[in-house]
């Protein structure tokens, strides 16, 4: 089954939602828009999107603890008033594969664990350009196994990720398929980046505040590090997708990246994997980081939860 969720158009946000949208949008903008620029050293970007996600909003009582799993670190994420969690989510975060840790996606960790009563495992995955692909997939599917060997069963664990970590998420599935290992319950994909060619994004949007072509496109090539960038893990819209876990789709319309949305639903769609495509009307790239401030953020998150609980209804 399939199903798209627009949340409708923005005129029917309160007048409070819409200021706080319009603050999040300038903010965003001159912080995270200034901070994606190709050409800028990849050290800098780091630091600056360190900086930057201090801003954002992890719910009260969430606790985090550094671990390490299947031989990669990261970290555990907790919310301390819930009672034993029966979830786990393997969660893979974003930044174009060259950006990003475990802490800079707090935010989304922390109301992801309180809202899903689950565990999170961070993944401190490598990134590039030191460390090109395959390394990215390799940690993803060496975290899958280490919670697997720590007797997580499989049919409890998460997997869920945001931008380029959304990509990660699928590649990791598809490979942890091929290597015949028990699959996860359900996939949850935040704008996901399925596709490195960047064969059917066009220019950004109007609405867009963070992503650029010129950004994507060279995290693209530090990733890929001279590889086919049409390579299935690379680029797993092309994929084989059949047999993959039931799968949750969130995007906004305005961004970059809302074609590989749109085109991973209809493959998985057609690979006979039951998927869900939410669009939020006129919402940026991984919203779902402001939950707590953002209506649409919370009710993402509140999908997500209801979703995880019963995947199979996608």
């Amino acid at each position: 089954m399939s199903r798209t969720t627009p949340t409708g158009p923005p005129s029917r946000e309160s007048m409070g939602q819409r200021f706080v949208a319009g603050v999040l949008r300038r903010v965003l903008r001159l912080t995270l828009g200034a901070t994606f620029r190709a050409g800028a050293p990849v050290q800098q970007q780091r630091r600056r999107l360190r900086q930057v996600t201090r801003l954002t909003l992890p719910p009260r009582g969430t606790r985090f603890s550094a671990a390490d799993c299947g031989g990669v670190p990261g970290e555990w994420t907790s919310a301390g008033s819930l009672p034993p969690a029966t979830l786990t989510v393997l969660y893979l975060h974003g930044g174009g594969y060259c950006t990003g840790s475990p802490a800079t996606h707090r935010a989304i960790t922390g109301h992801l664990a309180a809202a899903c009563g689950a565990r999170v495992f961070a993944a401190d995955y490598r990134l590039a350009p030191e460390h090109p692909f395959p390394a990215a997939v390799d940690d993803a599917v060496a975290a899958y196994r280490g919670l697997l060997a720590e007797g997580i069963e499989p049919g409890s664990v998460i997997v869920a990720g945001d931008s380029a970590g959304g990509g990660l998420s699928v590649a990791m599935a598809v490979r942890v398929r091929d290597l015949g290992l028990p699959a996860p319950r359900a996939l949850v994909l935040f704008s996901p980046w399925v596709d490195l060619t960047l064969a059917e994004v066009g220019p950004a949007p109007p609405g867009e505040v963070m992503l650029n072509r010129p950004w994507v496109r060279q995290c693209a090539q530090a990733y890929a590090a001279g590889r086919d960038l049409r390579e299935p893990l690379l680029s797993p819209v092309g994929a084989e997708l059949r047999d993959l876990p039931p799968t949750l789709i969130q995007v906004g319309t305005d961004e970059l990246l809302l074609p590989d949305s749109r085109r991973l639903h209809e493959r998985l769609r057609a690979a006979g994997v039951p998927v869900r495509l939410e669009e939020f009307e006129a919402r940026w790239h991984v919203f779902q980081a402001h939950a707590g401030l953002l209506a649409d953020a919370d009710r993402a998150i509140e999908s997500v939860a209801r979703f995880v609980r019963a995947p199979v209804a996608a």
